[in-house]
């Protein structure tokens, strides 16, 4: 009986026995009477009876813990409930000794910062909140300090964050490698090509998978990324030409068509998504969350960085568009001699593929609708049925797309892959494993069946690494501790791929008949592994369906189409058009296929081989690193945050053993070390112990864990001590304390050492400094005493210099004024002469216009005169003589007259001109500062007087040209 009081949690087991239904906890509301009310964990008021089994809960139970293994209450609905507690929280990290649980927030999360990963740097397990960056850094620095391969395989459901939890785990690796380089870069760019060609939406999740990867990321001895491979694993071309209810194809057809240019799309003759048979069959071309224009111009921009040409981006477009176009193309059956045949409707499809394709539009559409049968020598073409036609077009663009999403990723190796440089070069690696979760749909088909297998190896991988070879290690080394029970999935790996006659060899062996067929690999199944426990059969015979129990479940597989997905082969008249197209891009995809020849399915292997062979690489590669497990699961499947669905939780902890993996936790030593290691690395935590050559380990190893880790509980074996998660962590602080100690004692006596011989040095220095100072400052002194002497020199020189030359100054001043008084009496005397010689020049022609003028006037006179006597003489006839003569004499006056008057305007006009002249002059006066040559100053000076041009046949200067008299101008000439 348990006795609870308000506020206490408590366990309430669950009224139903279903498969998944688990105790719930729950807080006491009230317990009065025999009633008790109970808040439980789902947020429901229940009111429990006397009848209710319900148990108390251990206080490690209440608040949660970050480690499982430390749990009170050990049971499914403790691990539920903790798990619960931390995602409500927004926490989703949980530990279980060094394995990683991840819960799906389905919303993003602000702990995967810069300053996250600083902060997780250098830290071991359990020093600071659980965290993936944890699981990456002791993944590198187990790799630096062992020297050993390391892995990291996350599993679990679609849907539950496997994806982005390797993306973590790559950005970290590449931020603590510390050089930040371009092939980190590269690394990083080339997760959104691979997500974009291989990642879909499914019901379950948005981004999902739909191919395997492992990442080998390579680093030097430093520690620093030199480069990467990467191996895909079984791409699932089925959903290229089918998608299921609310599902969609590929995200890089979404996002071509969404991002490309109208130009780019009239090239590929492409329009929406909506109008592609291939994009619709879902009934939804749009995923909530994503631009698939913006990731468009991202994927450019990482094909960029991963070295890939812009011929082979515009390649890659040409294969999708040959894609989406051959998958509108429309059969419309006919018969041709009572035979089933088909005929293409509408040739805008296949016309715009053959163009693609670079082929004959008619040889293409015969290759979709007839094929060719060699028998014998002969060569027969038959007809196909619409159907028979579809399956060949589909399986032509499955092999299209296939081969191409291949020829990515070798690519991108190309770009990222850095060959050993020399045998003995030294290279560590840490491998990422991204691999399709656990699926079980309404019904599944061959790639489910690959899919769980290959989950199948990574749960048995898991199971013999935590329990088996731990358990066999403990017998070996003899530990005493007790065993812990486990699901063991060896049984159901067995028959599928490891005992005789198992079900992929009877795959296998089916396919190679050419007459074999669903029905009869499905009989053979039966007939074979009928009795197998882990093998169901249907109820009913015309159920084309078997059953495998798996370790996450029974699934039943729809045996139809198995062998045409195993073959994975397509028309021969198909690789023949392709052998004879121009695109060259399409015949390096098939360049192994036209090189087998027509009969390809002898030759190719199935699919099942290559994916069994490519996995049991992995596989092989896996073993040969230490691993470290991450955990991831689906909360719920409406892909919302904040939501828990405890059923579907369960499931997935149950199907990973997860119980059985904190039992083994806690109860085992997870963390081991021979004697010789463990003495070499902790020796100095105690005095006394010697090195690992000169003492005995074991003994040694006794020491120093009971001297650190006193009565705790580790165990020595033969060979090797054996330690819990919190022991390595305590001797690790220890280790560093003491390490940090020692280093600080010894940085002391080596800071001391060097501060002393820094002191030598610099007294020593300040010596030779006070030596050169002093013999400078003597130096400088006599420089001064030199350089006054010198300037006391130069004053001397300077005043007998200066006293010359003034002497020599005043006779040359002397000199000067001689010779300037002879060159101005010269100058004076030309000009004196060269005026006398211009006055006389001036004057003789102020006389001759004088002349002139006089000469003219007297004509004028005489004429006037001569007209006063003719007209006298005229008049005289007419009247009296008397008379006559006074009007003839009154005539000459008035022409007198008439002649004053006009001289006196010509007098006026010459004294206007002789103002204008006089104007000119006070402004050459003005501007008498300019210098002047002789010629150009007398031109200035008589400007104003009239030109003529000749006097008396003498030639004079242009100035002197002149005609009008000086004196009338009112100049007097000296």
């Amino acid at each position: 009986m348990v006795i609870v009081t308000r506020g206490d949690y408590i366990w309430i087991e669950p009224q139903a026995k279903r498969e998944f239904d688990v105790a719930i906890g729950a807080r006491v509301a009230s317990a009065e009477g025999r009633r008790i009310q109970v808040i439980d964990d789902d947020g429901k008021e229940q009111w429990l009876t006397p009848e209710r089994r319900i148990k108390a809960m251990h206080p490690t139970s209440i608040q949660g813990v970050e480690d499982m293994i430390s749990l009170g209450d050990l049971h499914e609905a403790g691990i539920l409930r903790n798990l619960l507690i931390r995602y409500n929280e927004n926490l989703i990290y949980t530990y279980t000794g060094s394995i990683l649980v991840a819960v799906n927030p389905y919303q993003i999360l602000p702990i995967y910062t810069a300053e996250q990963i600083k902060l997780y740097k250098d830290k071991k397990i359990g020093e600071l909140p659980p965290h993936i960056f944890a699981i990456g850094d002791n993944a590198y620095t187990n790799m630096k300090r062992f020297h050993v391969n390391q892995c990291v395989i996350i599993s679990g459901e679609s849907g539950a964050g496997k994806t982005e939890s390797t993306k973590l785990i790559l950005q970290y690796l590449a931020a603590i490698s510390g050089q930040h380089s371009w092939i980190e870069q590269q690394i990083l760019e080339a997760n959104p090509i691979l997500e974009a060609f291989g990642n879909a939406k499914t019901i379950r999740n948005d981004n999902s998978s739909r191919f395997g990867k492992y990442i080998d990321i390579h680093f030097n001895k430093q520690g620093v990324i030199e480069g990467a491979k990467i191996e895909q694993y079984l791409l699932e071309k089925s959903r290229i030409v089918s998608q299921a209810q609310y599902e969609r194809n590929y995200h890089i057809f979404y996002c071509m068509l969404s991002g490309l240019s109208k130009e780019d799309k009239a090239k590929l003759e492409i329009q929406d998504a909506s109008k592609y048979h291939y994009l619709t069959q879902g009934g939804s071309i749009t995923c909530e969350g994503r631009d698939d224009a913006a990731e468009f111009a991202d994927i450019r921009s990482a094909m960029k960085v991963l070295m890939f040409s812009d011929h082979e981006i515009w390649d890659i477009l040409k294969i999708l568009g040959i894609v989406l176009h051959l998958g509108n193309i429309k059969y419309k059956p006919r018969l041709i001699d009572n035979l089933d045949a088909v005929e293409i409707i509408g040739a805008g499809s296949v016309q715009s593929a053959a163009k693609l394709l670079e082929v004959n539009q008619q040889h293409l559409m015969d290759a979709l609708t007839t094929r060719t049968i060699f028998a014998h020598g002969d060569t027969v073409v038959s007809t196909m049925s619409v159907e028979q036609s579809r399956d060949v077009r589909d399986a032509f663009v499955k092999g299209i797309y296939g081969r191409m999403f291949i020829w990515i990723v070798n690519k991108i190796n190309s770009a990222i892959y850095k060959p050993k440089s020399a045998t003995g070069h030294y290279r560590t690696s840490i491998g990422v494993l991204d691999i399709f979760g656990f699926e079980n749909f309404a019904v599944n088909s061959f790639e489910q069946f690959c899919i769980n297998y290959a989950n199948e190896n990574l749960q048995q991988f898991f199971v013999r690494h935590i329990f088996k070879l731990e358990q066999e290690e403990y017998n070996l080394e003899c530990i005493n501790w007790q065993h812990i029970e486990f699901v063991d999935n060896q049984d159901c790996l067995d028959l599928i791929a490891v005992k005789p006659m198992n079900i992929m060899a009877l795959i296998d062996e089916e396919s190679k008949f050419p007459k074999g067929t669903d029905q009869t690999l499905l009989n053979k199944l039966h007939k074979t592994h009928g009795t197998n426990k882990n093998y169901l059969k249907p109820k009913s015979d015309i159920n084309t369906a078997f059953g495998l129990s798996h370790f996450a479940g029974v699934v039943f597989y729809d045996a139809r189409n198995f062998l045409e997905k195993n073959r994975d082969t397509f028309s021969a008249d198909l690789i023949q058009l392709i052998q004879v197209s121009n695109n060259k891009f399409l015949q390096n995809l098939f360049v192994n296929d036209i090189g087998m020849g027509t009969d390809t399915r002898k030759k190719t292997p199935t699919l099942s081989a290559q994916f069994k062979r490519s996995l049991d690489s992995l596989m092989k590669a896996l073993s040969q690193c230490h691993p470290f497990f991450i955990r991831c699961i689906k909360p719920n499947e409406n892909k919302k945050p904040m939501m828990f669905d405890r059923e579907l939780c369960c499931k997935q902890l149950r199907y990973s053993g997860m119980m059985e993996t904190i039992r083994i936790r806690r109860a085992g030593y997870p963390i081991r070390h021979t004697f010789r290691e463990f003495v070499e690395r902790y020796r100095f935590l105690i005095p006394g112990v010697g090195p690992v050559h000169k003492v005995d380990c074991r003994a040694a190893t006794a020491r120093i864990t009971a001297a650190v880790l006193g009565k705790a509980d580790y165990q020595m074996g033969k060979t090797k001590v054996f330690l819990k998660d919190a022991h390595d962590l305590f001797l690790e602080q220890e280790r560093d304390r003491v390490l940090t100690r020692k280093i600080l004692i010894l940085q002391k006596a080596i800071r001391g050492w060097y501060y002393r011989r820094r002191f030598l040095k610099m007294r020593q220095s300040s010596l030779t400094i006070q030596r050169c100072f002093r013999a400078y400052l003597q130096r400088k002194r006599f420089l001064a005493m030199r350089t006054g002497y010198q300037r006391l020199q130069a004053l001397i020189r300077s005043r007998i210099l200066s006293h010359r030359f003034k002497h020599l100054r005043g006779h040359i001043v002397a000199l000067q004024a001689l010779c300037r008084g002879f060159v101005a009496r010269r100058e004076y005397q030309k000009k004196h002469a060269a005026v006398i010689k211009i006055q006389a020049f001036v004057r003789r022609v102020i006389a001759q216009k004088n002349y002139q003028r006089m000469k003219i006037e007297h004509q004028h006179v005489l004429e006037a005169m001569r007209l006063r006597e003719q007209e006298e003489a005229m008049l005289k006839k007419q009247m009296n003589p008397k008379k006559a003569r006074e009007i003839a004499e009154q005539k000459f006056r008035e022409r007198l007259q008439e002649l004053h008057i006009r001289q006196q305007e010509e007098d006026v006009l010459v004294q206007r001109s002789l103002e204008q002249k006089m104007a000119v002059i006070k402004d050459a006066a003005s501007r008498q500062d300019e210098p002047l040559d002789d010629s150009k100053l007398v031109d200035v000076i008589f400007d104003f007087l009239p030109r003529s041009e000749s006097v008396n046949d003498q030639v004079a200067p242009s100035a002197f040209k002149v005609t009008n008299s000086l004196s009338d101008y009112g100049f007097c000439i000296v």
